[in-house]
């Protein structure tokens, strides 16, 4: 038998074929951060529907464009996104990987509605558009395998 020098640095074996290094402290958080984005996100879509369809004369109304809508509509809109991201945000505590591509695919849906709504509210839309890029940033960075090894 040979006998290999223990590195007192390092308390692993040599490297092999099952050797994984130990998880980074930062992604395992990453999913809990994921979800209170988009709880955060749903909730500011929420109000920014309400307020569209009980204080409409927030937002003003410029040129029309393509994708022009009324409104109300517009809150309708923001309030049914908000309500299913705050939703989707809750089920990824679960920390399921199908809870976390329906994350992706749902903060992508509110960053489409969010930049056809920049025109009557510039500012907020493009906070909500940022928040759902740490977001998606969060979800596709995550290891479920080391947050289940640490």
């Amino acid at each position: 038998m040979s006998q290999q020098a223990v590195n007192p640095q390092n308390p692993y074996p040599p490297a092999s074929s099952a050797y994984r290094p130990p998880p980074q402290h930062w992604v395992v958080g990453m999913s809990l951060f994921a979800a209170v984005m988009m709880i955060m996100s749903g909730v500011f879509n929420a109000v920014e529907g309400l307020v569209a369809l009980f204080r409409n004369e927030v937002y003003v109304v410029g040129a029309r464009y393509v994708f022009a809508f009324d409104v109300t509509t517009w809150g309708w809109i923001h309030l049914i996104v908000g309500i299913v991201v705050a939703a989707a945000g809750f089920a990824l505590m679960s920390g399921r990987l199908f809870g976390r591509m329906v994350g992706i695919a749902i903060a992508v849906l509110s960053m489409i509605a969010n930049f056809l709504f920049i025109p009557y509210y510039p500012v907020w839309s493009l906070l909500i558009i940022a928040l759902n890029v740490f977001v998606i940033w969060a979800l596709c960075v995550f290891d479920r395998d080391a947050a289940a090894a640490s």
